[in-house]
């Protein structure tokens, strides 16, 4: 067939014509395989001579070893059989007797070609016909040569629906029971391998390596017969040598100069710790120059992983880019989606997760928002909008074999298909992956993606474990998250332990604020994990393992084992056991406890437990401050709190602020604008200023995620005057500057500086800048400021915030009220009504219970929105003037009265910070909307980006 470019591939009508144009025009090129498998000839005269063989009918190949699995494949296909590729059958009973009997239903009772070795396993209830392949290999119609064999019953045909009709059976994955199966036509995959095919160049004559299983789609099309479509040799080894040393793997890309393998998430991960861990790091040990393709896919590829891994092999000859991150499912014939610069892109825009790129030839892609699936018309997501991800084309399946009501299911009314999958397109047109719909955790009425999840308990917890694994699981209330480890080694020790339990569980209060459940897998129940041909664990079937009690052993002994190295670490460290918690440090413990709902507290938190390295969000602050108010019949304030963030601390200043009777902290030399979220670190100081509403509250989640991902970074930010009872409002914009500068300086005296605003606090920090700048010299002055979804001029929307509307906007920041009750008002008659009636009217429909959660009455709802409108009153003359150097814009779907549409938003608003700045701004794209973007949904990426521009600035 000779180059890409032949004209004579655009004739291929069948995935056959493939095999014998390969035989006939390279016959040198070769199939290697690790171990060399039994080369006897599998003849489809074989196939076709079988009682109840029907042309064009399902023939089940549950088959392990890959040249077991190509030859009888070919031999399926050219005996006019439909090769139909059995997925792995669980080690799990009733759950391998769901598989069979559900293949041999869906399949109609076929003929099922195994190695006699693998019978025992087919003891759940069917009607399959076993064929073995030692016994077929007896038959007397086994001839000398494979070719003449496999084409002796094979004809082609010009019936021209033929290339529509199915050439393959492939499994999607299923939870527990038997998946649906994918008919793959011949048009779809030769569409598919030629959309393969022309992602990126590859070298002339380099082998194609694979180690997947072929029950998997990616390794059957993306591998298999992409390689034969290309025109060169493939390399096939077993899956279990290469995860147990990834070494193998990079000898095996070097030694035969491989162009074109696959790598998912877990994999490259293992591959970088066992390079870090080599002794021998010589760089001429490998020749990667040949490597063009490194798919990954499977599961999300974490950006730290595909950086470690990118240098990794650029080290070795590579190209940077080599990691393509894809996305694709058997529906797809696997991969039809890839990222070409990973992870350069992926760093510029400050993910956590890869981008997936674009589509590929035979393949278009959009997100809905859809809130009815039987709608007539289909709402199109906007740029960076989450969505639910469609696709269409040729490489796109067209139905689901014998299952008429699943295809009908799975495909929208003008026959888009529906992925099942939450997902955005960026602004560049590229691929944003969040998982399956049903991929997430309901905490408290949170829904949380299990993968972010995951990722951060990755990295938090690093080499320390083999592998773990995520998964929601029930609780008594709510979902709780469940993570199981495979332990590097098998005799774990008890500091080990201990590290790992703490670690994972500050790690997921952080993500989620509620605790997990942990426990490691023991060296038995290995064989039970429901891993994929990819190597990914499903977290649906491990969470109906768990649920079942497979794992119920498990955790008893983890528990018991847990037990002993903290009975042994307390034992060990008796005397040296720091001071115990007075009666008042104990109740304040106590609660923090009920406010993070911890089953045993004890273990977790002391008298020095930071409260921000337990997870608390803004609304802990104000349920904690609620416990406390409650308890000691006093009115804790929430700075105070935020100061004082652990149990010694707040004890002793309530003690004396409060609990004294000559105490007071109502006075204006009490306020200091200076909130410390983390006074440690070796980075420049990134300093946060307040929105409208006055407090830094809503910076708490962002602070928590920038440590994991930005780590050495001390953090402040700055609180505005008038919350505690007696202070007085600032009067004017340049009061306000003038103090947050001078008690930056007090706290840095010297540059570089790092600012940023969100909203309102945008507009502060500018006008801080500008003083900074003008006090420092060259290298001291502002190298970072950042613009949270707020433009340059911005009087003309400060006019329209009259006390009612500030009211407003605080209950919707605080979750009393909702934003289609806001937007249900008319605004100019609310606005226009006395304060005593607009509070009234909005404490009716506000969420009683989450008042009383927070603690919140009348008196302190009017306070707080005395301060947020003092604050808008400040600006309804400002303009802006005066410029700086740098500034970066992260930009949020806008308000509603401010744009109709983010790229209004950006073309007439947000663009106008290029009158004030001395170089390009930089615009980065966010999740979520004004007044959701640093919400838990959206705050672990907006973090990530956040670090990527401060890291990009040099800072």
């Amino acid at each position: 067939m000779g180059s890409l470019n032949d004209p004579q591939r655009t004739e291929l009508r069948y995935i056959q014509q493939l095999f014998d144009d390969r035989v006939e025009s390279t016959p040198s090129e070769k199939l290697i395989f690790y171990p060399l498998g039994n080369t006897a000839r599998k003849l489809s005269s074989v196939i076709h001579s079988l009682d109840g063989f029907r042309a064009g009918c399902p023939v089940l190949l549950h088959l392990n070893d890959h040249w077991d699995t190509i030859l009888w494949f070919w031999a399926v296909l050219f005996a006019n059989g439909l090769p139909a590729i059995s997925p792995i059958f669980s080690n799990v009973a009733h759950h391998r007797f769901k598989q069979i009997e559900g293949l041999s239903n869906i399949l109609d009772s076929p003929i099922c070609i195994t190695r006699a070795e693998s019978l025992p396993s087919f003891d759940g209830p069917h009607s399959m016909q076993l064929q073995t392949v030692e016994a077929l290999l007896n038959q007397d119609t086994e001839l000398n040569e494979i070719v003449p064999s496999l084409k002796q019953h094979y004809r082609y045909t010009d019936a021209t629906n033929q290339s529509d009709s199915p050439a393959i059976l492939m499994f999607s994955s299923g939870s527990t029971g038997c998946a649906k199966a994918v008919a793959l036509t011949h048009k779809q995959i030769l569409a598919s391998i030629a959309g393969k095919a022309s992602v990126r160049p590859l070298p002339a004559n380099r082998p194609f390596l694979n180690w997947i299983g072929l029950d998997h789609v990616a390794s059957l099309v993306e591998i298999h017969l992409q390689a034969m479509w290309v025109g060169v040799s493939q390399v096939h080894l077993q899956a279990a040598d290469v995860v147990c040393s990834p070494m193998i793997f990079l000898d095996l890309l070097s030694r035969h100069r491989v162009s074109r393998s696959f790598a998912p998430n877990f994999f490259l991960a293992k591959m970088v710790s066992a390079a870090q861990t080599s002794v021998d790091t010589n760089p001429e040990k490998w020749d990667l120059s040949s490597l063009a393709v490194l798919a990954s896919g499977g599961e999300a590829n974490d950006v730290k992983t595909c950086v470690s891994a990118s240098a990794l092999l650029e080290t070795y000859g590579a190209p940077r880019n080599v990691i393509t991150p894809g996305f694709g499912m058997t529906e797809t014939c696997a991969g039809a989606i890839f990222s070409l610069h990973c992870p350069d892109y992926d760093i510029e825009r400050g993910h956590i997760m890869a981008s997936l790129g674009k589509c590929m030839k035979g393949l278009e892609m959009r997100i809905t928002q859809t809130p009815d699936e039987d709608a007539y018309e289909v709402t199109l997501a906007l740029p960076g909008e989450l969505g639910n991800l469609e696709v269409r084309g040729d490489v796109v399946f067209t139905g689901y074999y014998h299952n008429a009501e699943a295809t009908a299911e799975a495909f929208t009314s003008d026959d888009w298909f529906r992925t099942g999958d939450q997902a955005s397109i960026d602004s560049l047109g590229n691929l944003n992956f969040v998982g399956r719909s049903k991929d997430v955790i309901n905490i408290n009425g949170v829904k949380m993606v299990v993968a972010d999840i995951q990722a951060s308990i990755e990295q938090a917890v690093g080499s320390r474990v083999a592998r773990l694994v995520c998964f929601p699981s029930r609780a008594v209330h709510t979902e709780q998250v469940t993570v199981s480890y495979i332990p590097k080694d098998w005799r774990i020790s008890a500091a080990t332990l201990l590290e790992v339990e703490d670690l994972t569980i500050q790690a997921c209060i952080i993500s989620t604020g509620a605790r997990p459940n942990v426990f490691a897998l023991s060296e038995k129940s290995l064989s039970l994990l429901p891993t994929s041909a990819l190597g990914k664990i499903s977290q649906a079937k491990m969470r109906s393992l768990f649920e079942e009690g497979v794992f119920d052993e498990d955790v008893k002994i983890y528990q018991q084992e847990l037990e002993d190295a903290k009975s042994s670490k307390r034992d060990s460290e008796s005397s040296e056991r720091r001071e115990e918690a007075n009666e008042a440090e104990s109740r304040l413990i106590g609660d923090f406890q009920k406010t993070l709902s911890l089953r045993t507290v004890s273990e977790t938190i002391d008298v020095d437990t930071n409260v921000f390295d337990l997870g608390f969000t803004s609304m802990d602050l104000i349920r904690l401050k609620h416990h406390i108010d409650v308890r000691l019949g006093t009115s804790v304030p929430v700075i105070m709190l935020m100061k004082n963030p652990t149990a010694r601390l707040l004890a002793a200043a309530i003690d004396a602020e409060l609990l004294k009777p000559s105490a007071t902290v109502d006075s204006d030399y009490k306020y200091d604008p200076v909130v410390t979220f983390r006074s440690t670190g070796t980075k420049t100081p990134l300093w946060l200023v307040h929105p409208g509403v006055g407090e830094v509250l809503v910076f708490v989640g962002l602070v928590q995620q920038l440590h994991l991902v930005d780590g050495d970074r001390p953090i402040y930010a700055l609180r505005a005057k008038g919350f505690e009872q007696g202070q007085v409002c600032f009067d004017s914009i340049d009061q306000a500057v003038d103090t947050y500068v001078d008690a930056i300086r007090r706290q840095q005296p010297r540059g570089p500086y790092a600012l940023a605003g969100y909203s309102y606090g945008a507009m502060l920090a500018f006008q801080m800048a500008k003083k900074l700048d003008a006090k420092s010299d060259a290298a001291g002055k502002v190298r970072f400021l950042g613009s949270f979804n707020l433009p340059p001029h911005i009087k003309s929307r400060m006019r329209q915030l009259k006390w009612n509307m500030c009211l407003l906007h605080l209950t919707q920041f605080l979750e009393l009220t909702t934003e289609a009750y806001a937007d249900s008002l008319d605004e100019e008659s609310f606005a226009s009504v006395r304060r005593s009636e607009a509070l009234e009217q909005v404490l009716g429909v506000a969420d009683r219970s989450r008042l009383t959660e927070l603690g919140l009455g009348e008196v302190q709802l009017a306070r707080w929105a005395d301060v947020a409108y003092s604050l808008q009153s400040m600006a309804v003359d400002y303009e802006p003037d005066g410029s700086v150097e740098v500034i970066d814009i992260f930009h949020a779907v806008p308000l509603k009265v401010a744009a109709a549409t983010r790229e209004e938003w950006m073309r007439d608003h947000l663009s106008r910070w290029s009158e004030f700045c001395l170089t390009d701004p930089r615009f980065h794209e966010v999740e979520g909307a004004h007044y959701t973007m640093l919400a838990p949904d959206h705050v672990v990426s907006f973090a990530a980006r956040l670090a990527a521009a401060l890291r990009a600035r040099g800072i």
